[in-house]
């Protein structure tokens, strides 16, 4: 590979949580927030990272209940907005890359599980807004990662070839959905639950830092 050659990619489809922004630490404690209030529960992260793949209302059934899930869920709401700040961060360097794929006329995306409230939350918190064109969330899919539906969505609506679209993630649902959907993915370990088995995965393209993937886009992409 040259500095020359340059990668087809129209379209830049990230996933949200551990990606974007640190948010792990949030998460965890927000689920734990409700399933203490409501059960008397504590939870260990792998307990939780196991329930990862739909939005975070169904995770909450499982831990408190259908009785207690309405009013969990806006605990947890009420929660992850207020501890936001405290417990979650943008990564370094994003604001940089988003605004470089911006700027380069590409197609920036988002495709998480997580539901549209806390996608809602996350970026306005983290001053993101601004530079999606299509936010896919788990609340807009009938079958949540694995699954590539939310790829499939954003490919149709843009009248994408799978060989245009790179999908960036650091969960292994991410490299399923990606495979799936015919795409590109580039596995970013920056703040991965799940590094070795993201480095065993054989991904298309791996990246340990942000300013790693942002040096990669000027030199091959943009």
């Amino acid at each position: 590979m040259t500095a020359h050659q340059q990668f087809p990619f129209r379209c830049f489809v990230f996933d949200m949580d551990g990606t974007l922004v640190q948010t792990n630490q949030l998460i965890f404690d927000s689920f734990n927030h409700v399933a203490n209030k409501f059960t008397n529960t504590t939870y260990s992260n792998e307990e939780i990272i196991a329930l990862f793949g739909p939005p975070e209302d169904h995770v909450i059934r499982i831990l408190v209940g259908n009785d207690n899930a309405y009013a969990a869920m806006e605990e947890y709401l009420q929660f992850y907005r207020k501890e936001h700040r405290f417990r979650a961060k943008l990564h370094d360097g994003i604001h940089h890359v988003l605004h470089a794929l911006k700027t380069g006329g590409k197609l920036v995306t988002v495709f998480t599980g997580k539901c549209r409230a806390t996608t809602k939350i996350t970026l306005e918190e983290c001053g993101l807004q601004q530079y999606f064109d299509l936010i896919i969330t788990g609340d807009d899919v009938q079958y949540h990662k694995p699954s590539s539906e939310g790829l499939q969505k954003i490919m149709n609506y843009f009248s994408l070839m799978p060989q245009e679209v790179l999908m960036i993630g650091d969960s292994p649902a991410d490299v399923h959905a990606a495979r799936s959907a015919g795409v590109t993915i580039a596995a970013v370990l920056w703040d991965s639950y799940a590094k070795e088995t993201m480095l065993s995965l054989h991904t298309d393209f791996t990246f340990h830092n942000v300013h790693e993937f942002q040096e990669w886009l000027f030199h091959y992409v943009l």
